[in-house]
């Protein structure tokens, strides 16, 4: 019976199979190494368009800021503007109150009653006269009281001159202004007219 050697068979198959084994291999490490540097150059680009983003919002972001400081300077200038706007408007409507003050003034003092001295601090005034009699002070108060561009009176002092009873009495008299320079002096000067004519037609 003969005899066939199966070895150099077997030893050719192994090489075989170890040459496909590493071919595999090989090839698995270089699709490997592919897909890194694919996977690697995707989220590179990935990183390098949100980075241009960023700063395409970073240089949006700049020239808003931009925007809003000089709104907010604008704004600034705005309310400056206004404010002097105001401060010119309060002087404008302040320069007749002075007139209406005295006007007023001059129709609350009654018969009987002499000023000597008118002094304003701020919106304070100060009356020093002769008096006829307490009663006439006393209506002199009222009228202050009644009318629209003078209010709170308050008296100091009241003493006679000397013992002559027709001498008078020396008064001292404050008074505050009742309408400001903020308020609509057009409506008060018109009730301040009404308010003067009834009072004078009560005068002692």
């Amino acid at each position: 019976m003969p005899r066939i050697n199966l070895l150099p068979w077997r030893e050719q198959q192994r090489k075989e199979r170890k040459l496909t084994f590493l071919v595999g291999l090989g090839a698995a490490t270089i699709a490997a190494v592919f897909a890194l540097g694919a996977s690697y150059i995707g989220y590179r680009s990935m990183i390098d368009a949100q980075l241009k983003r960023n700063a395409l919002l970073k240089t949006e972001i700049g020239a808003l800021d931009r925007q809003i400081e000089e709104i907010r300077n604008l704004e600034a200038q705005k309310q400056q503007f206004i404010a002097r706007m105001q401060v010119i408007e309060k002087l404008q409507r302040s320069r007749p109150e002075i007139v209406h003050v005295f006007d007023t003034v001059a129709h609350t003092v009654p018969d009987g009653i002499f000023l000597n001295d008118l002094t304003q601090t701020g919106k304070r005034f100060k009356f020093h006269g002769i008096a006829q009699s307490h009663t006439r002070v006393s209506s002199f108060m009222r009228n202050i009281e009644a009318s629209e561009w003078l209010a709170k009176p308050e008296l100091e002092v009241i003493e006679r001159k000397n013992d002559n009873a027709n001498s008078g009495s020396d008064f001292t008299l404050y008074a505050e202004q009742a309408v400001s320079a903020t308020e609509d002096v057009e409506p008060a000067a018109k009730g301040a007219a009404g308010k003067r004519r009834a009072t004078a037609g009560n005068k002692p």
